[in-house]
């Protein structure tokens, strides 16, 4: 899908925040937090901070060292008023990234996944077909630009040089219809940024013709 332009705004930050507070928004970041404690302590960036969540429950529970990218304006004077703003866009890697509900909003998201060395953990609805995501709430085409199933996103990780290391449906069992969890680790062993790491072209022409572009 070419997705529109959604409503990144202090409203948009607001409206995670109230989000945060409720049962399920403590349930969801503590499994979150316990995925990636899972896997490395090492430094995060949350790309798309909804209300910095997240990134509060891993600094203050888990002490482990965390940042955060947006494009919410909201969200990212909450950064700098931290000192936690990370744009993984102006270096040549980062160790780490976590991409809650964010990776199908992204339209070139393999950019962004080329400059990570270690791991990169997702949460995003996983459908069994085109049907499933047409006739789910998650069918957001002024938001989302993907829709994946779990094999196709496994694939697409491969592509860019990731195994697939965990898979879980937590998120589903705490009430969220649809969502998977994945981490995903760096397949050469010296992890090191490789900008070549890449699609393919072939796979770059199904991407396009998913996108409609010529």
């Amino acid at each position: 899908m070419t997705a529109g332009i959604a409503p990144y705004d202090a409203r948009y930050f607001e409206r995670y925040a109230e989000m945060a507070g409720t049962p399920m928004g403590r349930a969801l970041n503590q499994a979150r937090c316990e995925l990636v404690e899972r896997h490395t302590d090492g430094a995060v960036v949350d790309i798309g901070i909804g209300a910095g969540t997240f990134i509060k429950c891993r600094l203050g529970h888990h002490l482990r060292p965390t940042y955060g990218y947006d494009v919410n304006p909201a969200g990212v004077a909450w950064l700098h008023r931290n000192s936690l703003f990370v744009d993984p866009y102006e270096l040549e890697g980062v160790e780490s990234i976590t991409c809650w509900d964010v990776l199908e909003h992204i339209p070139d998201f393999e950019k962004l996944v080329n400059r990570v060395k270690r791991y990169v953990f997702v949460s995003i609805p996983i459908f069994q077909d085109a049907t499933h995501a047409r006739m789910s709430k998650h069918f957001r085409p002024e938001e989302h630009c993907w829709y994946f199933t779990e094999y196709g996103l496994k694939a697409v990780f491969s592509k860019l040089g990731f195994d697939c290391v965990e898979a879980n449906a937590t998120e589903a069992s705490l009430g969220r219809e649809d969502i998977m969890s994945f981490a995903f680790k760096r397949r050469v062993l010296d992890e090191r940024h490789h900008p070549e790491w890449t699609l393919d072209e072939s796979h770059f022409a199904v991407l396009r013709s998913m996108r409609g572009r010529p």
